[in-house]
């Protein structure tokens, strides 16, 4: 039963049943080991998409997403999706069937998940999820494979070609590309202009960029105050004299 879910019914009025319904459970989270760089990174990312959308869309990060009503089993823990169908909102799970599919998701390579075969089995639940938009990011890969990109073309995900490690993100209308931070290596951004050069910045990014306006601000406001004060000298002396 693909994207469809077990209605809650209430029993028909005077009937018996032979035993009592069984309720599907889903769960809402797993102990999942998660390396530093690998959360640091997940959560910019996170920050970042949020930022972007500013509550127009949905996003969430590391929840599960169900779109089997009969199937817990059949599950993903995007690193971060975002569905445009409805605002932003705080959410435990995403099932399909109450939300729709989510248009977008991104996975962020893992050691423990590195492998083809890996990705292979999770691009085949993500074509059954019915996403759209999937984005595969590869930290640790050569410099040119890190940042793949899939799309729903007639029903099947297509991997679509990227160069320079950029590719439009068509559910965002912005930019992937990638960026070396320091400390942390290679990391998944958005930029607003295919050139990459204007990044979404995470919020820390734009504290110190507003903190440093308001220092060139103050600096400004001061050095027009002494030309000023040495204006006003310069007057005075005019007069005297």
């Amino acid at each position: 039963m693909l994207g469809t879910a077990n209605k809650r019914t209430p029993p028909v009025q005077g009937a018996k049943y032979v035993r009592a319904p069984r309720p599907v459970h889903f769960p809402v989270e797993a102990e999942v080991p998660e390396t530093k760089r690998h959360l640091l990174l997940r959560t910019a990312l996170f920050q970042i998409v949020q930022r972007l959308v500013a509550g127009r869309y949905a996003v969430g990060s590391e929840q599960f997403v169900y779109w089997n009503g009969s199937d817990p089993q059949r599950s993903l823990a995007p690193d971060v999706f975002v569905s445009t169908l409805q605002p932003d909102s705080v959410f435990d799970t995403w099932k399909t069937w109450e939300r729709g599919a989510p248009q977008l998701a991104v996975e962020i390579v893992s050691e423990s998940d590195s492998s083809e075969g890996s990705w292979t089995r999770k691009l085949e639940r993500y074509q059954e999820a019915g996403i759209d938009e999937v984005v595969r990011f590869h930290p640790f890969a050569e410099p040119g494979r890190r940042l793949r990109v899939w799309d729903r073309v007639d029903d099947d995900l297509v991997e679509r070609v990227v160069s320079q490690e950029r590719a439009r993100c068509e559910t965002l209308d912005a930019w992937w590309c990638v960026r070396e931070e320091r400390g942390l290596g290679a990391a998944l951004r958005l930029s607003t202009d295919a050139g990459g050069q204007a990044l979404v910045l995470t919020p820390a990014e734009a504290a110190e960029q507003e903190a440093k306006l308001r220092e060139q601000e103050s600096v400004s406001r001061e050095a027009a105050e002494r030309r000023v004060a040495e204006l006003e000298a310069e007057l005075e002396g005019l007069r005297r004299r």
